[in-house]
């Protein structure tokens, strides 16, 4: 019990409920190994007594480590809790110093406070809107997993320019309001010989963006190459034009180790043309407003060409970013260390335009960015800020309904103590990065801002447990940053959910991911919800990129899929035959509606009547998965699977599998119809 207790007072979890069942008591061995990774020793029952004692005091302290008030509402409560004759005192962000919590302005600040008995405490203040900002008006939009959208001039895989084409085209012929894209940070680059994690989702680090998604030839100094430097370019760009048509002509794989490769080569290149005076200021601009954070980056990425990519295994003075021995090789590796930081400012001013293109086509909302919900152990951002990771853990799933045994990400958590400690800075030079250029963020598995399911390295995903967060400073500081930015923000909240957590976040102003053939009345029959039973605030969807495209799921083309790969928990025909119930179902409901014509509609009709029905529903956006609009019917991404499924070097094809370009995808007779749906009058 005294362990379960200190568990408790840590936030970490002594059992788990499933959905149906009894409550699964989490092993001793998993609490002990967690709370050390917290920084708390309860490797013996004295070790666990010493600790609960130290725990139950921390417990009654005068102030918590945050305290949040929300704009126009009532005082907090720890602050209304304070004895009479309490003195405040405020440092804020600016440094500035207050005494007035109750008309402090937005922002984290520091508080102190001393009781008439001598206690004292300090604390962060965190000011924050009541809610986030809401999209200007609703809208429809398309969501692109933004390597897959090769056109004519892209090498190899969908860059930014690409991503500014398809938002002019999309905003101004289609009135399309955002464009919804995949995670654009900074990925761990492949180890000599060997092939790099293509997942979005893993990246080295989420505070900058990848290099590899720049368009080569709309950096400003590429019309000025001259010479040698102008043949380099030229044979760099014949290079891509082979590695683009081995993709769109003769169907293999987007390798995204090999663009990066050549863009690599061209950029060293590029270096050698002198920056205007101007570039040259808004260069060194960039610099000193990242600041030591992009230091950090740039120095990892360069030390990672002498060493490789994982930098557990560097020279053990080189795995501390703040050693002597560091220092000197920053300094040795001064030119890499500017390369990398000049790629990144590059990187950052193609998004700015891809923004600006969204902006100037009409978009209300704009692109969106995806945060992804951590990052690769071996990264840039785990060695440049270690202490804020719990060592030895990995975040996760625990076992449900999508996944028997559990799943492991393979993604440091953050130490809720260390984020507290430090004023929550990780997270919000992350989030003030991240709306740099957004016009609204993504966040996946939003339920990370309230706990994370850790796994102790060794240990099954079952044997994990869930570690809590202070949900309450995350929202806050979300809020805040989105508020600065004039951003909205969306939570995929898709999965095993506690209660609460969506009615907490609906309050703040974030809207929530419902995909359709999830949305059924659970706690009645589980008949598929009709239109106005959906939620407002809300991304409206078909499909997300790891579930099959809408044309394979009315096919049953995803269980014959999952069952030549040997996923499938039961026998196939029992897989089917629950599939095509559940897609009936859905199409029964279509027809009710007057969405769908009676008998055996086509494909494509069934397709449009889907998004008729998105469209019918009060959700605030409603985006288009763009392989849907040409029949995809292949998903970016398998669940479950490494080696057996090629996830995320899939380009956009149409429904027989043939590559398109991002031309033909706009010329599309099939895309045109569907998004016709957005064009008719109101749905029912």
């Amino acid at each position: 019990m005294s362990l379960a207790r200190l568990a408790a007072l840590h936030g970490v979890a002594a059992a788990r409920t499933p959905a149906e069942g009894a409550a699964v008591p989490v092993p001793e061995a998993t609490l002990v190994a967690v709370l050390a990774a917290l920084g708390v020793d309860a490797g013996s029952p004295e070790a666990v007594e010493e600790a609960l004692i130290r725990a139950e005091s921390d417990a009654r302290r005068l102030l918590p480590p945050a305290v949040v008030r929300w704009d126009g509402e009532p005082d907090p409560p720890a602050l209304a809790r304070l004895p009479d004759g309490t003195a405040l005192r405020l440092v804020l962000e600016d440094g500035a110093e207050s005494h007035d919590p109750a008309h402090a302005p937005y922002g984290v600040h520091r508080l102190t406070a001393e009781a008439p008995d001598g206690r004292t405490a300090r604390s962060l203040l965190i000011v924050a809107p009541g809610r986030a900002p809401a999209p200007p008006a609703r809208a429809h939009g398309f969501l692109v997993q933004l390597y897959s959208l090769l056109s004519e001039r892209s090498w190899g895989m969908g860059d930014l320019g690409d991503l500014a084409e398809l938002a002019a085209w999309s905003g101004r012929s289609l009135g399309s309001g955002f464009i919804q894209v995949n995670p654009l940070h900074a990925a761990v680059p492949a180890s000599p010989g060997g092939i790099a994690d293509p997942s979005p989702y893993r990246p080295s680090s989420r505070l900058f963006p990848d290099p590899v998604h720049l368009r080569i030839e709309s950096v400003p100094e590429y019309a000025h190459s001259e010479g040698r430097d102008r043949e380099r370019l030229d044979a760099l760009r014949s290079r891509a034009a082979l590695l683009r048509a081995s993709v769109l002509d003769k169907g293999e794989l987007i390798d995204p180790d090999a663009v990066r490769a050549l863009k690599l080569r061209a950029l060293e290149t590029l270096r050698r043309v002198p920056l205007t005076p101007g570039r040259r200021a808004a260069y060194c601009a960039f610099l000193a407003e990242a600041g030591r954070p992009l230091e950090d980056h740039a120095t990892w990425c360069a030390l990672a060409e002498v060493h490789g990519p994982r930098w557990r295994s560097w020279p053990e003075p080189l795995r501390d970013p703040r050693s002597a021995a560091t220092a000197r090789a920053r300094h040795e590796l001064m030119d890499r260390v500017d390369f990398h930081s000049w790629a990144v400012w590059l990187t950052d001013r193609q998004l700015a335009e891809a923004a600006g293109a969204a902006r100037e086509a009409g978009m209300g909302v704009g692109v969106v960015h995806d945060l992804a919900v951590g990052v690769h152990p071996e990264g840039a951002d785990t060695w440049a800020r270690g202490g804020t990771f719990a060592a030895g853990m990995s975040v996760g799933a625990p076992p449900d309904a999508f996944s028997a045994h559990g799943q492991d990400w393979g993604l440091p958590p953050w130490r809720p103590d260390a984020l507290a400690a430090s004023g929550y800075a990780p997270l919000r030079e992350l989030l003030r990065g991240r709306f740099r250029h957004a016009g609204a963020l993504r966040i996946d598995h939003v339920m990370g801002l309230f706990r994370l399911w850790w796994i102790p390295r060794g240990r099954p995903p079952a044997d994990g447990t869930y570690v809590r967060y202070d949900a309450e400073a995350m929202l806050a500081v979300l809020v805040l940053e989105a508020h600065r930015a004039g951003a909205a923000v969306l939570g995929e909240d898709l999965g095993t959910v506690e209660p609460g957590v969506r009615e907490s976040l609906a309050r703040r102003g974030v809207l929530g991911t419902s995909v359709l053939w999830f949305e059924r009345d659970w706690a009645g029959a589980g008949r598929p919800l009709p239109p106005h039973a959906w939620r407002e605030g809300c991304l409206a969807t078909a499909t997300t990129h790891d579930l099959p495209p809408t044309a394979a799921r009315l096919t049953l083309g995803h269980v014959e899929l999952r069952d030549r790969l040997g996923l499938l928990g039961r026998p196939v025909e029992q897989e089917r035959s629950a599939e095509r119930a559940d897609v009936h179902e859905w199409l029964r409901l279509l027809r009710s509606l007057g969405l769908l014509p009676e008998g055996e509609p086509g494909e494509e009709e069934s397709v449009r009547a889907v998004h008729r029905f998105l469209r019918a529903t009060p959700a605030r956006l409603v985006g288009v998965w763009l392989p849907d609009t040409v029949g995809d019917r292949r998903p970016q991404n398998l669940p479950g699977t490494w080696d057996q499924y090629p996830n995320w070097r899939l380009p956009l094809a149409d429904a027989e599998g043939r590559p398109l370009t991002l031309e033909e995808l706009t010329a599309s007779p099939r895309l045109h119809a569907l998004m016709e749906v957005f064009a008719e009058r109101a749905a029912p």
